[in-house]
């Protein structure tokens, strides 16, 4: 195991490394000077662009301003905001907290909802339940999650006033509060993922179903609940833990929209705001930071694969 975990980290350092070139090159070719957007009402003064220019690094070559940033990155500085002057890893140690829990919260809401319809359907393979569990992966996977937060908002906070429509409580401060503010934004991602899971689910247990080891743990006379769940679930879960992760990675990169319906300040809503502010620092940290989230995830599936198949530990 050490070995393997040794050679895991070997293949993490040089992937870090491209992301971080691909992340600062690509970034370089944004259209629109921030120094004029730092500027203000001072845009046409050359005097001010060339201070703000200097001050920021922008007057030195691309792979000199890499180098410093790579540089201050590894000793884990993403510098400064350009726009509000407080560190980087400060407003993702901020924000990425209330989208860990929002997601996290959604992402527990796709397991019970998407796991059991996939057993089921696979299962009770074309029958009622089967197509009931695929409308309702269909309704999921087709309904637009502004539309869905939308319509949760009218129903629930507007018609019968149960929730509050918008904002955010720390889970720390007031957890009542929080699932509260948390729990209709958690479901309209939770809803999408479901749907996902619920098909892949689906497909790896109706291959499993079809082997020969449980045609005979059948044949023994093995009960039909220990033969789904013992046998045929514990080998169909290896390819849902992997888009599992991708999909819990993807819940924290890619939750902008229902951030901004229900105004919760979390990573994707930070992120946008630097882009349209031409914030390279806020964008460069939270991409990077996103990278290494994925990355960590990549680590631990590997790891649940081999706590749920023994026969990888060996291989």
């Amino acid at each position: 195991m050490g070995i393997w975990l040794l050679r895991r980290m070997g293949q993490v350092i040089p992937t870090l490394l491209i992301l971080s070139f691909l992340i600062f090159g690509l970034q370089q070719l944004m259209p629109g000077d921030p120094a004029l957007i730092l500027a203000g009402e001072e845009r046409g003064d050359p005097a001010v662009l060339a201070q703000i220019r200097a001050e920021l690094g922008l007057d030195k070559p691309v792979w000199h301003q890499y180098l410093l940033w790579i540089g201050r990155v590894l000793t884990g500085d993403f510098g400064f905001s350009w726009r509000i002057r407080v560190p980087v890893s400060e407003l993702i140690l901020t924000k990425l907290p209330v989208t860990f829990q929002l997601a996290s919260m959604a992402f527990i809401i796709a397991i019970l909802i998407g796991v059991p319809l996939g057993i089921v359907s696979a299962v009770k393979k074309d029958t009622p339940a089967d197509w009931a569990a695929n409308g309702a992966a269909l309704f999921g996977i087709s309904t637009p999650n502004f539309w869905l937060g939308i319509m949760m908002i009218l129903l629930f906070s507007v018609e019968l006033g149960w929730l509050p429509p918008s904002g955010y409580v720390p889970l720390f401060e007031d957890p009542v509060q929080s699932l509260a503010t948390t729990i209709m934004p958690a479901f309209v991602l939770g809803t999408g993922v479901a749907s996902v899971l619920m098909r892949h689910t689906r497909a790896a247990m109706l291959t499993a179903l079809s082997q020969d080891y449980v045609r005979t743990a059948r044949a023994k006379g093995l009960r039909e609940r220990i033969v789904v769940c013992k046998h045929a679930l514990r080998n169909a879960l290896i390819p849902v833990v992997t888009l599992g992760a991708i999909e819990f990675g993807r819940l924290l990169a890619g939750a902008v929209l229902t951030e901004q319906i229900f105004t919760i300040p979390g990573f994707g809503k930070l992120i946008v705001d630097a882009v349209f502010n031409r914030d390279y620092p806020v964008v460069q940290g939270v991409v990077m930071a996103t990278a290494l989230i994925f990355v960590l995830l990549s680590l631990l599936t590997d790891l649940l694969y081999m706590a749920i198949n023994p026969r990888l530990r060996n291989a």
